[in-house]
């Protein structure tokens, strides 16, 4: 057994510093960030180095997607935070761009949680969208902030990202094109687009595709099943955009979408603005609360009209009219009385 520490610690700070308390006495985690979950290989030695160097020797996958390294002695934290200086330059302001001056006191700030990202269309036969160019130009726009946002960027509406847990959850998605001339008739799309979409295709009497636009999701199934290329991606990338998704212990809810079908220029538009948002509703006072519970404090009306100040939406955007939230709720002075047996 370890011997116990005496250590007088402001965990606050050490949170900020992206360092997380542990439950053994004197051990802290740190959580190296990771933009849309996607560096460079050679920057996994700096994770390496500092596990077997000043941690117990473990790695963890955080679930945000950062390198975690546990077992870190607090007597530590100012040479691991000297170490980290270049990764810091390679990560955030050489690979992404971030506005900061970087020096021997490692993050700066862990207000804004690192961006989730699933691989994207660099590698997904059914990505739609580069969601690591994304993530980065994300990532310049809301680090280092003390203002709480989580972001999670996916691909295609599978979201493997978990963007419905998230503040903020982007969705690539794609206005596919069809080419009469090339369709066989073969219905594989509309297969497709009946067993893993909203089933939108039918086929015609003239042996062709006929597509219903209201309900398309925009995931592109219909493209991947074609053999014979009648159906293309669109050059243009769309996005859809949830809000409000959070986990929790008392109040966890799925994120509701806000915007649908806008436009890489919208998303960053919006996310520009969430930092100033944040600081009106908490009264630039930033503490740790999900962003859904912000758009409650503000109303969502008002939340709407924050958000999209100064954004210009293209032609082809949808912005939700209201929003009806679907929680659980849990309460603990409940109390259920059985019913008697008779």
């Amino acid at each position: 057994m370890s011997e116990s520490k005496d250590i007088d610690i402001n965990v606050g700070e050490l949170t900020s510093n992206c360092f997380r308390q542990s439950k053994v006495d004197g051990e802290c985690m740190l959580q190296m960030r990771v933009p849309g979950a996607v560096i460079d290989a050679d920057n996994l030695e700096y994770a390496q180095h500092i596990a077997k160097k000043w941690g117990n020797g473990d790695f963890h996958i955080g679930t945000r997607q950062t390198l975690s390294i546990p077992g870190i002695d607090y007597d530590d934290i100012d040479e691991v935070n000297s170490y980290l200086k270049d990764y810091i330059q390679d990560v955030e302001v050489d690979m992404c761009g971030v506005d900061m001056e970087v020096d021997e006191n490692g993050f700066p700030n862990l207000g804004a949680r690192n961006i989730m990202g699933c691989i994207g269309n660099a590698h997904c036969v059914k990505g739609n969208v580069d969601t690591t160019e994304l993530a980065r130009k994300l990532e310049k726009r809301i680090f280092p902030s003390p203002y709480h946002i989580k972001i999670g960027v996916s691909g295609c509406p599978n979201d493997c990202a978990k963007g419905h847990f998230n503040d903020f959850g982007i969705i690539g998605l794609v206005d596919p094109e069809y080419e009469y001339e090339r369709c066989i008739g073969c219905e594989k799309c509309v297969e497709a687009c009946e067993s893993h979409a909203t089933g939108v295709l039918e086929i015609n009497e003239d042996g062709k595709i006929e597509k219903d636009d209201c309900c398309c999701v925009g995931c592109g199934e219909c493209v991947v099943a074609c053999p014979t290329g009648a159906w293309k991606r669109n050059p243009t990338d769309y996005y859809r955009v949830t809000i409000g998704g959070r986990a929790g212990k008392q109040y966890p809810r799925l994120g509701k979408m806000f915007l649908n079908w806008v436009t890489e220029d919208v998303v960053l538009g919006i996310i520009d603005n969430w930092e100033e948002f944040s600081a009106e509703v908490l009264n630039y006072k930033p503490i740790y609360l999900h962003g859904g519970h912000l758009i409650d404090m503000a109303g969502f009306y008002n939340f709407k009209e924050k958000i999209l100040e100064g954004v210009e939406l293209n032609p082809k955007a949808e912005v939700a009219e209201h929003i009806y939230w679907d929680e659980t709720e849990y309460r603990a002075n409940i109390h259920v009385t059985p019913e008697c047996s008779t």
